[in-house]
């Protein structure tokens, strides 16, 4: 797997982690399982004041953690510092809500002859967790928050090129006061992920990541009959209707294609244009693009970071080639940039016909595709016309309308007048390639519960 700090915007490797041995996984599967037999039986108040621990310790040294996201992954250190942020919000949105959460549910039975019946939610035991480098706190806080709380231990594989991240909130959940042994962090090959996967202690896994990825997983988990959850590739529409607030809209457009180097799933990767406003919102879109500003991540000043690796870029720079070799008109925003790092230049894609693979792939860095609707139709079809189907957003001040339209495109989260509402307190997950299974609120800390019927029955009850 190859785990190491390789910092995107030097290019220095600065520390290699060797791969794990099968002792240190054996190990660490005992421990996870152990500290379950315990953990499960944990008061919610205990478990709570773990996540307070958590929130409270990331807040205190949210510097040093964001720097670490700036490290390993070229994160902008002000987007590195939100991140951190949000991973204590979830953090303390499961100490104050688990235990409302899994509250049992009192079944309204058709006669008495059934008794009294109730669903309890229970742990269910290890849980594996897969993760990706673009956010590496948020997405393991996203897991671990809510599958603790839930009496529930976690392992932990995560990117190799963020291993420090990783090391960092298993030591953030030991201070926090995490019993030994109940949260680990493992450096696996792919041939001990799978013997991990199969191991009848673990009880689900989570992944988020790439669809190959996940295809892997799921098939390896289904040999096992292991419940999955898959948050995967996304290629989100951004719908501009002929009523939107043009110079806002396109504000967003930036910030949404923009943000984390274009790194991130739900990235406004497709902006699907009505036709009476599309010529003004390109013209506004270059100018915004024109603006960025691309240099050292952990200066002010900087607005578009490096992509995460030189194999992320030339992976990027491919794609790029495949666009424009089947049709596309490439429009490159050259901007100023450095002599050194793994930065990719803006690029805006137009004229991607139906014939184009480009029209369904993810681009994941700063490459915009752009989409010109005949009308609102044609807009909700070229948004469904994806295999992907994670989040997405219209824009239009007749928010009535835009909520009509959210219901006819076909993903697990639309946002009207907003590229993406990332929150501790709202889910997250999609449909189709992108995907199955939610993560935050009540729906993800009961994704690897057992919901388990209670009946108690009059013992001379009628068959």
């Amino acid at each position: 797997m190859a785990y190491a700090t390789t910092t995107p915007f030097t290019g220095e490797t600065i520390k290699v982690f060797a791969d794990a041995t099968d002792q240190e996984i054996d190990l660490a599967l005992e421990q996870t399982d152990r500290a379950f037999r315990s953990w499960r039986h944990s008061a919610f108040a205990r478990r709570a004041e773990v996540m307070h621990n958590a929130a409270a310790i990331l807040r205190r040294d949210i510097d040093r953690y964001a720097r670490l996201l700036t490290l390993e992954m070229g994160k902008l250190f002000a987007e590195a510092k939100a991140e951190t942020e949000l991973s204590a919000a979830i953090f303390e949105y499961y100490a104050l809500n688990a235990e409302a959460l899994l509250v049992p549910d009192i079944l309204p039975v058709a006669s008495k002859d059934e008794g009294r019946a109730r669903i309890v939610y229970e742990p269910e035991g290890v849980i594996l967790a897969i993760e990706p480098w673009n956010f590496p706190f948020y997405q393991v806080a996203r897991i671990i928050a809510p599958q603790l709380s839930a009496g529930n231990t976690v392992l932990l594989k995560h990117a190799s090129n963020v291993p420090q991240c990783a090391l960092a909130m298993e030591s953030l959940m030991v201070e926090a006061g995490l019993p030994e042994g109940a949260f680990r962090n493992i450096f696996p090959t792919r041939g001990q992920l799978a013997r991990i996967i199969a191991d009848p202690r673990v009880r689900g896994v989570a992944l988020t990541g790439s669809e190959g990825a996940g295809a892997t997983v799921a098939s390896q988990a289904g040999q096992a009959l292991k419940k999955t959850t898959m948050e995967l590739g996304g290629a989100d529409a951004f719908v501009v209707l002929n009523d939107a607030d043009l110079e806002k809209t396109v504000k967003w457009a930036v910030f949404g294609r923009h943000w984390n180097a274009g790194q991130v799933c739900v990235s406004s990767k497709r902006m699907i244009i009505e036709d009476g406003v599309y010529d003004d919102f390109l013209d506004l879109y270059r100018k915004g693009v024109r603006a960025l500003r691309m240099g050292d991540p952990m200066a002010a000043e900087t607005t578009l970071a490096p992509l995460s690796s030189a194999g992320a870029a030339a992976d990027l720079k491919k794609q790029l080639g495949e666009a424009i070799g089947h049709g596309a008109q490439a429009e490159t925003i050259a901007l100023d940039m450095p002599d050194q790092g793994s930065f990719a230049q803006p690029t805006i894609l137009t004229g991607i016909d139906g014939q184009n693979p480009a029209r369904h792939m993810e681009f994941f860095g700063p490459v915009s595709m752009l989409f010109r609707a005949a009308d609102l139709e044609d807009a909700v079809r070229i948004a469904n016309d994806t295999p992907y189907g994670l989040g997405g957003s219209v824009f239009t001040r007749d928010t009535e309308k835009g909520v009509e339209v959210a219901r006819r495109i076909d993903t697990g989260m639309v946002y009207v007048n907003h590229p993406t509402m990332v929150k501790a307190d709202l889910p997250f997950g999609g449909v189709k390639r992108s995907g199955f299974g939610r993560e935050l609120i009540g729906l993800g800390i009961k994704e690897f519960v057992n919901a388990k019927l209670i009946d108690v029955v009059d013992i001379d009850a009628p068959f």
